[in-house]
């Protein structure tokens, strides 16, 4: 099984490469906990879309820590790698987002694959889950969202953008993007729509299970995305609602995953405090090797 980690973002809210900030009790990058527990799990290939500058550097890094028995690939999210007959010649330094950054990897992956983010926390049992998922299903067009329970997911610095889930039983419906929401005196809300949540919802937390249809749809969304003119200059081809709109199609499925795990993310720059003693607090129980890789 492969895991992709998109590690290409820029840290705009956390002013840093929080990809690349050391959290674990023996600076680990947070990403090194996720490609842990996934190995603990039955992947055993591990992919990372990160920025050009940054693949040398994170393909020696990663060697030099993980198993060797671990296939490894790291590549590069560039703005000018686009399909055949797309082109851009204008000045853009910033990716065309994460469904971009997972086409970035079509040429590496030939089966089924979660994708997280890599400035996450997701926890074991959610890789066990989503591990359980794959083992357990045989539909190429059947795709998987390992979810999270709101209240579980906000930050205490500021507002956070999550996509709420709309559920049919087990299958997803629908994934709502809610910008700004957060919990104030009087529960939580999304300032922006004005929404009320009890906190019990199911939320993305974009780590997806998917099959290797995906990166067509994904090329044909890059090519409608560039027929308009206004996306160009900021605009990003975003990976959920991809799925969504393949959902809308019926072209699959996906079912919906309660991770059954603790996530906590970096956001902002004070996030950093309260994942370093999370990672410290879960090592020091022996959830995890100190150090991580021996």
């Amino acid at each position: 099984m492969t895991l992709l980690l998109m590690a290409a973002g820029r840290g705009s809210r956390y002013g840093a490469l929080k990809q690349f900030d050391g959290l674990g009790p023996f600076d680990e990058f947070l990403m090194e906990f996720s490609i842990y527990d996934a190995l603990e799990n039955g992947f055993d290939h591990i992919v990372v879309v990160t920025q050009k500058d940054n693949v040398k550097f994170l393909k020696e890094y990663l060697s030099a820590r993980i198993p060797g028995a671990t296939k490894l690939d790291v590549v590069a999210q560039e703005v000018k790698d686009l399909p055949d007959g797309v082109s851009y010649t204008g000045e853009r330094t910033k990716p065309w987002g994460t469904a971009h950054a997972v086409w970035s990897a079509r040429k590496v992956i030939d089966g089924p694959f979660s994708v997280i983010n890599a400035d996450d926390y997701y926890g074991k049992q959610a890789f066990k889950n989503a591990a359980k998922f794959v083992a357990g299903d045989s539909d190429p067009n059947a795709f998987g969202l390992v979810a999270y329970t709101l209240k579980d997911t906000l930050s205490p610095y500021g507002s956070v953008s999550r996509g709420v889930c709309k559920q049919d039983g087990n299958s997803l419906v629908s994934v709502e993007e809610r910008t700004q929401i957060e919990e104030g005196e009087k529960g939580i809300s999304d300032a922006d729509s004005d929404t009320k949540f009890s906190g019990e919802e199911l939320v993305s937390m974009n780590f997806w299970v998917c099959k290797p249809i995906i990166f067509d749809q994904i090329e044909e969304d890059i090519r409608s995305f560039f027929k308009e003119e206004e996306n160009l200059e900021k605009g990003e081809v975003y990976l959920p609602f991809v799925i969504q709109a393949m959902l809308q199609q019926g072209k699959t499925k996906v079912e919906v995953i309660p991770s059954e795990s603790m996530w906590f993310g970096v956001t902002y720059a004070n996030d950093k405090e309260t994942a370093m003693a999370q990672l410290k607090t879960m090592t020091s129980e022996g959830q995890y090797r100190s150090p991580l890789w021996k």
